[in-house]
């Protein structure tokens, strides 16, 4: 029987993997970076290790580490969870010949199936050895690893090498490989996939399907079970080929089979040798627990000949720190509030997460804060639940795509299961639209004053009793600037086209036309105000002289690594609208800053390996005058 397990990962999954571990009476070991010294699954665990440094390559990719760890812990196991070396059939090797258990499929199934490249030749398949037009478009893709890293579509051949050398590069950042392959891209498919389960008894469970279509970056936002809308021949293709893979190498413990589905035919991907991310949609649908499943498995136990009946319909939607609005940018800082498990237990749902009130959010690893996940008799029951949860989370921090999230529950293309890979691509400007409660400042200044003179619901105490001069105050949301106005009467304080209520430091109450709000009202030491979730930044009633930046100028718009620069670029460099000119790492991804207009690079202060922090100057490009732009495109043209 296992006694103590240690988790080779981080955040959400590790604290995932300890709660199940905690209830079935094992003790837990963390493993953490500098980095993630104060972070929750580090508090979570019985014990934690320390792997010293920061980034990835330093600390959860050093295989040889996370064993020691193990090793002067006292673990006998160590469980994966996802990302990482979960994949990685060396790493697996080491746990074995180290004398712990590894909670996994063999590492002859891992590389078997870890190397996509690899699989599709075990399925018959095979990547395109070369490319011509008539391929187009493609899919540059990472050999190991997942989670849409290494990952690149193609549409035009002049394209090709640049996307292969980004990819590899971000595949060795992510995963320590940096082989890649092509395979043809199918355009508006649906990605479905396949949960299965194995033991070492020959039994091979396949638990439902499960639909994650809905993708920015190749990288999946929510994800429901069952697939909706497919036919029920269709299912049993994909359980049938599910089975046959894991068939196929001999496959032991949790494991997902990805397809994508379009004009009724199944489409192999890849079959991922470790638990996925969206694992809980299938653990509700079938009302089991897959870690503890995999525990089960990793001691020799059997499976029963048959899973569970399903029931009902499950969804998840994954919240990140990032904004939308701004090509998915991730966003760092303080976790202020974290409001999940309030919205969550009056909903009844689910929340995963690796973070609590007043954690960081920090640049070196991926920006998920939580999965929330929703489970209901029935698929618009389920999403009704889902969207209504997160819409009254109270999460006050980085920008999320928490707003993103509910309307893309509530859109009439997902409200149908109508939705494929590109349903960002077709929406993403409608889903990202400003739509601010207009009396959101406004509650945010009475409270503000209501702070100031202690004033509390009856407006005594530091409240004026004779009329006064309209007060105002002014408010950044999102991108527009906004102004309250507000005086005090005999009668109390009075605005606009609403009636106050009650104000105090944290609540307020309006009156309009008839119908009555509350306001929730938070404010931080780092000047950030939260309203019922919406989050303003009070501006200064006399704006100070803006520092003026020279037109071109390109600001780092993350904290990051600078991880390459294009080649030959240098001052006096010509560039043109859109060309590539440098390539930040923030939060395991890269992120492409290119030239905002056709002219002539006149400086350069980025070079790679430089940390930057959010808004620093990166180059400067100074416009070409027109004619010079004009008669460049004449000659491109030739």
């Amino acid at each position: 029987m296992i006694s103590k397990v240690l988790v080779a990962n981080r955040g959400e999954i590790a604290c995932r993997v300890f709660r199940t571990c905690a209830r079935l009476g094992v003790r837990t070991v963390a493993v953490h970076s500098d980095a993630d010294a104060g972070a929750l699954h580090t508090r979570t665990a019985d014990e934690a290790v320390r792997l010293p440094g920061s980034s990835p390559a330093d600390t959860y990719l050093r295989g040889d580490l996370i064993v020691k760890a193990a090793l002067a812990a006292g673990a006998d196991a160590v469980h994966p969870g996802y990302g990482f070396l979960s994949e990685n059939p060396d790493f697996a090797r080491q746990v074995l010949d180290a004398g712990l258990v590894w909670i996994g499929p063999s590492p002859e199934a891992v590389e078997a199936m870890a190397s996509k490249t690899r699989a599709k030749e075990l399925m018959g398949l095979a990547p395109l050895a070369e490319v011509g037009e008539a391929d187009l478009p493609v899919l540059v893709k990472a050999a190991a690893g997942g989670g849409g890293r290494g990952m690149r579509i193609v549409r035009r051949l002049a394209d090709l090498e640049a996307e292969l050398t980004a990819a590899r590069a971000e595949a060795l950042s992510a995963f320590g490989d940096d082989e890649v392959f092509v395979e043809p891209y199918v355009e508006g498919g649906r990605h479905v996939e396949v949960q299965v389960l194995a033991d070492t008894h020959g039994t091979v469970w396949a638990l439902g399907t499960r639909d994650c279509s809905l993708q920015r970056r190749h990288q999946k936002v929510v994800e429901e079970a069952p697939a909706p809308g497919l036919p029920p021949g269709l299912v049993d293709e994909l359980h049938e080929l599910a089975v046959r893979a894991a068939r196929a190498v001999d496959y032991v413990g949790a494991g997902t089979v990805e397809f994508l589905v379009a004009d009724g035919r199944a489409h192999f991907l890849e079959m991922n040798t470790r638990l996925q991310v969206e694992h809980p949609v299938t653990e509700e649908v079938f009302g089991i627990d897959l870690v503890a499943l995999q525990l089960r498995i990793a001691e020799g136990g059997a499976l029963e000949a048959e899973p569970p009946a399903p029931r009902g319909h499950a969804v998840e939607a994954r919240l990140y720190a990032e904004d939308p609005a701004r090509g998915w940018a991730p966003q760092t800082g303080v976790l202020h509030r974290i409001g999940l498990d309030e919205a969550a237990r009056a909903a009844g749902v689910r929340v995963d997460t690796g973070f609590a009130d007043g954690d960081t959010v920090g640049v070196h690893y991926d920006p998920m804060l939580a999965k929330v996940v929703a489970h209901a008799p029935t698929r618009a029951e389920a999403v009704r639940k889902l969207a209504g949860a997160l819409e009254r989370a109270a999460v006050h921090g980085p920008v999320t795509n928490r707003d993103l999230l509910v309307r893309s529950l509530r859109h009439e293309e997902f409200a149908a299961g109508r939705m494929d890979t590109g349903f960002y691509d077709r929406h993403l400007a409608e889903l990202t639209r400003e739509s601010t409660d207009p009396h959101a400042p406004l509650a945010a200044a009475l409270s503000s004053a209501a702070a100031v003179s202690g004033a509390g619901a009856r407006f005594g105490g530091g409240w004026r009793n004779v009329p006064s001069q309209p007060q105002v105050r002014r408010y950044r949301v999102g991108e527009k600037e906004h102004e309250a106005a507000y005086r005090w009467t005999r009668r109390g304080p009075e605005a606009d086209g609403a009636v106050v209520v009650h104000a105090d430091a944290s609540l307020v109450v309006l009156e309009v036309d008839g119908v009555r709000r509350r306001y929730e009202v938070a404010r931080y030491a780092d000047g950030r105000v939260f309203v019922n979730g919406t989050a303003l930044t009070e501006l200064p009633r006399f704006p100070e002289p803006e520092s003026r930046r020279e037109p071109g100028s390109l600001l780092a718009p993350m904290p990051g690594t600078v991880v390459r620069v294009a080649d030959g670029l240098a001052v006096g460099s010509a560039v043109t609208e859109g060309q590539p000119l440098l390539w930040l790492e923030a939060m395991k991804m890269e992120h492409r800053v290119t030239a905002p207009v056709s002219g002539t690079l006149t400086a350069l202060h980025a070079a790679p390996g430089r940390q930057v922090e959010v808004g620093a100057l990166l180059a400067v490009v100074q416009q070409a005058p027109p004619e010079a732009e004009g008669s460049a495109d004449h000659e491109e043209s030739q």
